[in-house]
């Protein structure tokens, strides 16, 4: 079509059609020929010409590659290919709390970082003697949502901690929300009336600039629920950079996500079990633990769990994802 390109959003979409599809042919691709190698090797193994170690190789590979496509096809909800906000709250329990808060942060950094995913601290709030009280982090990267949706909830720590000192084991709760991170594609009504805006100075390192300019925003949006006529308040801070107008335009993409989340739950009716999430952070409430003198990380929704502590507070989170996908995501996809 000549004039494809003289109408940016509908092409946009288009190409993001494209491009998925796209990504499943090279998937099949990617397991066919690793499919033929293994094929090919085991007639060379019976002819002496391969060794065992070589077939194992490539047996692991082909396995690898297929888990990798199944595990795509797990994400088929229109949410599962956008990125994500990422929130995470530390629970009662001060310094030590929020170190833990601070520790999940840079977990899932690592995590993003190996994937290759976008990330952007929105906000921030630095804890009173170390830590985080709460962050924002905004993830853009093809289906960020779909993997990461498996680590809303509670997230909780025992180990003896470095702040008693005592040196008694103590345990820690954080919690984090996950949200779908909206792009251009989709459509979302914010009523401007509802709107309105403060600004204030960025805290924390930065120079002089975050010290005398008002460079943070924060947002606030008066939201009433359509199918309930509740009535709440939506704040969003973004103090992302030192530009003001690119700070706003942040944080009215944080409250297009937000809105669309709601409405997201209410039109696949999981506004309840999205309640039911949300639990105080508190004993009896958390999705995970990480035992760190036990050298355990359990999950227990999945009951999956792993030794390899360093490993997951590194960012080795796709054990857990795979795991929790495969025992929900094809339920979720039938509802």
């Amino acid at each position: 079509m000549p004039d494809f390109w003289e109408h940016p959003k509908e092409a946009q979409i288009q190409m993001k059609k494209i491009k998925d599809l796209q990504q499943w042919i090279d998937g099949y691709k990617e397991v066919e020929s690793a499919v033929d190698e293994l094929s090919v090797a085991w007639d060379f193994l019976k002819e002496g010409l391969v060794e065992e170690d070589e077939l194992d190789r490539l047996y692991a590979d082909a396995i690898s590659k297929i888990e990798h496509l199944e595990l795509r096809n797990m994400l088929r909800r229109e949410e599962d290919k956008l990125g994500v906000v990422l929130k995470i709250n530390s629970g009662a329990g001060g310094t030590e709390s929020q170190d833990w808060a601070s520790m999940l942060m840079r977990m899932y950094l690592r995590w993003c970082e190996k994937k290759g995913y976008k990330t952007s601290i929105a906000n921030i709030l630095d804890g009173d003697e170390a830590g985080i009280k709460s962050c924002t982090i905004n993830v853009e990267g093809d289906y960020a949502y779909g993997y990461l949706k498996s680590e809303n909830g509670v997230h909780r720590l025992v180990r003896v901690s470095p702040y008693n000192a005592q040196g008694k084991r103590m345990t820690s709760f954080a919690s984090v929300f996950v949200t779908p991170l909206v792009d251009d594609t989709i459509e979302v009504k914010v009523e401007p009336a509802l709107l309105s805006w403060d600004t204030f100075r960025s805290g924390g390192a930065g120079g002089q600039n975050v010290n005398k300019v008002e460079s943070g925003v924060r947002l606030r949006y008066q939201f009433t629920d359509p199918y309930t006529g509740e009535k709440e308040e939506i704040l969003i801070e973004n103090t992302e950079t030192r530009d003001q107008p690119k700070n706003k335009e942040n944080a009215l993409r944080q409250l297009r996500s937000i809105l669309y989340d709601k409405e997201l739950q209410h039109r696949l009716q999981e506004q309840a079990k999205v309640e039911a999430g949300k639990m105080k952070i508190e004993w009896g409430s958390q999705i995970r633990s990480y035992v760190f003198d036990d050298r355990r990380v359990k999950d227990h929704r999945t009951n999956f769990q792993t030794s390899d502590v360093n490993g997951v507070m590194d960012g080795e989170l796709d054990d857990f994802i795979k795991a929790y996908l495969m025992e929900f995501a094809a339920t979720e996809a039938q509802e």
